[in-house]
């Protein structure tokens, strides 16, 4: 959003690194025992079901149009001169610290409904970022909520009667678990009080032998970050590869979250991390992920060719 040429090394096609499966690009509507149905129609038998819809999205499914709405974004911030984002957790503190450092010039206020922002880390760790975003002239007004309904002449007003003047807003709250459509499924009853999958140690679905379910849909205490999708997907493969190739379920390998590790960017170099021991913030948690987001590195992953170098002058847009 602060930089379009990151999008184009991100935003990738699954049929990029998915070589040797069939890819359907339409919402899967109900399951059975032993099949999915989607939205147009068709029906998708499975020996094993995996399930991992996080949360959802609104954002474009197309690359093109991704790229696109992107760019509209980007356009968005460096016409404003003033800027309102709403939510403090990792994306609105993200956001905030890229537009703080790429844009100085502009005015922008973050309001966040909870007590400290970044919640899901230490408190310590949250007065670290509240004081960096302050330092960057980011006004930051916590224990409030904004209602972007009645904004009128870009006036907008909080919930404990403040008044905010910005030329656009971003939100950036929270989005709703990707599992409404189980509820009408024969895994309806998996579901907890929070919409989550319930999942034994092997990540199977609790109560059945042939469905699991990986990354934040589950209901594993634990920090819902990038890094722990991918340990739950190494799991998951390792077990349907044994199941597959007729091994005992007992032989199963279990999933043990780690310690809680977290790091939040702050602008191109710098970043607040939250370790086992410790929290930091500053340039050497920024070393770790503020350089390109680990986009490199996943592209690695996937056995994709290295993404063109970053432009010399980023807050150009120019690519």
């Amino acid at each position: 959003m602060v930089e379009p040429s990151v999008a184009e090394r991100s935003v990738i096609y699954h049929r990029d690194y998915l070589t040797h499966g069939q890819i359907v690009t339409s919402a899967a509507v109900e399951i059975t025992e032993s099949g999915v149905l989607t939205a147009d129609g068709n029906l998708y038998p499975y020996d094993y079901l995996v399930i991992a819809t996080g949360h959802d999205d609104s954002v474009p499914r197309d690359r093109g149009e991704r790229l696109v709405h992107y760019k509209a974004e980007y356009d968005k911030i460096k016409s404003a001169n003033s800027i309102l984002i709403v939510g403090g957790g990792p994306t609105g503190v993200e956001l905030a610290g890229e537009i703080a450092v790429d844009f100085p010039e502009k005015k922008v206020t973050l309001v966040h409904r909870g007590s400290r922002l970044l919640e899901f880390i230490s408190p310590k760790a949250s007065k670290k970022t509240l004081n960096w975003l302050v330092s960057k002239k980011v006004e930051v007004i916590l224990g409030q909520s904004a209602d972007l309904d009645s904004m009128s002449d870009g006036i907008y007003r909080t919930s404990g009667g403040e008044t905010i003047q910005a030329d656009c807003h971003f939100l950036c709250t929270g989005k709703p678990i990707g599992s409404s459509w189980l509820k009408q499924t024969f895994l309806k009853d998996s579901l907890d009080s929070r919409g989550r999958l319930m999942v034994d140690a092997h990540l199977r679905v609790k109560g059945h032998r042939n469905a699991f379910a990986v990354g934040d849909i589950t209901d594993i205490e634990e920090l819902k970050q990038g890094y722990v999708a991918h340990a739950h997907a190494a799991i998951a493969v390792k077990n349907l590869k044994l199941l597959m190739s007729g091994g005992q379920a007992s032989k199963m390998s279990a999933y043990k979250p780690g310690p809680a590790l977290a790091i939040v960017s702050l602008g191109r170099k710098e970043a607040v991390a939250q370790f086992p021991f410790m929290t930091a913030i500053g340039w050497f948690p920024g070393k770790i992920k503020s350089g390109d987001l680990f986009v490199g590195r996943t592209r690695k992953q996937l056995g994709l060719k290295p993404p063109p170098s970053k432009p010399k002058s980023p807050s150009t847009g120019k690519c």
